[in-house]
């Protein structure tokens, strides 16, 4: 053990120290990993912000099964129709907000639950299974956020355990170097900074702590949000310090660098390799995506913004918003055609070891009934290629959460408002 790491036990307190000594492990885990030969598996969120051409996405609902017939908006996916499946009547009971088509889709929290705050969040579902898949990974989980909008629907995918956002990489630019570019600070000097921020935060808990005493019951519950968050930190700190000594893999065929001016579609296609890459070096096996909007719109030579094709109607708006989900279903099946053309140690594919949700809070317009839910890959154990509508027409999204964390074989109990999960899913 380093000199920095010493100091940081003697100058910490028993409670911080704890997340920190569990990292202690990962260099010994990183080396392990190598030899193991069962793929690991992983899970892939994409979000879509302002839903889908309701009349144009969903099949039919009385056309079920595993011969459905694909509607317009998902004809794109038709090579991959096996590998996909689409549910209907998924929805969050507690959405009560029209205008936030991400920032709920992974909790399903009710954002008034705390009486006197108007804005409430919990720990999302990718950030539950990184508590267990990112262990052994450089990054324990990847977020990208494509975002390229301000006000509405702002907000993110991902929620920690304390319901606080977690910033996603805003391009595909860098998503590449915080994957695959070296560092060329030397690594005294990046050891050095490591233990100046432990010392900073050492500081600023000393010094909190010594104004805790007296506080009303609203303040120190503000200042105990605080200690997690500060905890947050210290755990990123010492991933960080395990792995100065790891060099970054590169996959077999590299990536090249994206454009700097690569927006819209052709940003999304660029993050999609991306992920495969990381996945091929096994650098995370957690992704969100919080997809671009207006960006994407103008890609695909679209006058409307996002906004405006949520709410479409008359002729022209209907036909660029399905242009726009077909844009999408395009890019999808480009990631599923990337996922099934790499081939893991034992012969199956990532695909076979992935679990995929593509999707929204929001159907259209502002209606939150009937979440847009398309999911494939093998990672979570679902029997593929079906279309399945929910028997309850208000089942929780969070009974697909749970079903996709169990079956991925992270042990949990509950997530959210679930009450079980999907057994069709699991059923051929």
């Amino acid at each position: 053990m380093n000199n920095t790491r010493r100091q940081f036990l003697r100058s910490s307190t028993a409670v911080i120290a704890l997340p920190f000594l569990e990292s202690f492990g990962f260099r010994r885990f990183a080396s392990a990993a190598s030899q193991v030969t069962t793929p690991p598996k992983r899970m892939i969120f994409l979000g879509t912000g302002f839903g889908v051409t309701a009349n144009a996405w969903y099949p039919d609902k009385n056309d079920t099964g595993y011969d459905y017939t694909l509607p317009e908006s998902l004809k794109p996916l038709a090579r991959h129709k096996q590998d996909i499946s689409i549910l209907q009547h998924l929805e969050h009971a507690n959405s009560r907000d029209g205008h936030s088509g991400s920032t709920f889709w992974l909790t399903g929290a009710d954002r008034f639950a705390i009486p006197g705050r108007n804005f409430h969040n919990t720990v999302s579902v990718d950030q539950v299974a990184a508590a267990q898949f990112g262990s052994q990974t450089r990054y324990t989980s990847m977020h990208v956020d494509g975002s390229d909008l301000l006000g509405h629907g702002a907000g993110s995918l991902s929620w920690n355990q304390n319901g606080k956002p977690i910033l996603g990489l805003q391009n595909p630019v860098a998503l590449y170097h915080k994957l695959f570019s070296g560092d060329s600070i030397p690594l005294a000097q990046r050891q050095a900074m490591l233990a100046d921020e432990r010392s900073a935060l050492d500081t600023v808990l000393s010094d909190a702590r010594s104004v805790k005493r007296g506080l009303t019951k609203t303040d120190v519950e503000k200042l105990d949000e605080y200690f997690e968050s500060i905890r947050d930190i210290e755990k990123r700190i010492g991933k960080e310090e395990s792995w100065l000594n790891v060099p970054k893999k590169t996959p077999t065929n590299p990536v090249k660098e994206p454009g700097e001016s690569l927006e819209g579609a052709p940003a999304v296609e660029a993050v999609y390799d991306l992920m495969v890459a990381a996945m091929q070096v096994d650098a995370s096996r957690v992704f969100t995506y919080r997809l671009p909007s207006d960006s994407f719109c103008a890609s695909i030579g679209s006058s409307y913004t996002a906004h405006n094709l949520s709410h479409y109607a008359g002729t022209e708006r209907t036909h660029d918003s399905i242009r726009r989900d077909q844009a999408h279903a395009r890019l999808v099946a480009h990631l599923l055609d990337k996922l099934k053309a790499t081939t893991e140690a034992d012969g199956s594919t990532l695909l076979d070891n992935v679990a995929l949700t593509f999707g929204s809070n929001l159907r259209s317009k502002h209606s939150l009934d009937n979440c847009p839910t398309l999911i494939a890959g093998g990672g979570a154990g679902f029997k593929q290629g079906r279309h399945l509508v929910m028997k309850d027409e208000k089942t929780p999204l969070c009974n697909l959460w749970l079903s996709t964390l169990r079956g991925s074989g992270v042990n949990v109990d509950s997530f959210g408002d679930a009450t079980g999960v999907i057994d069709e899913l699991f059923e051929a």
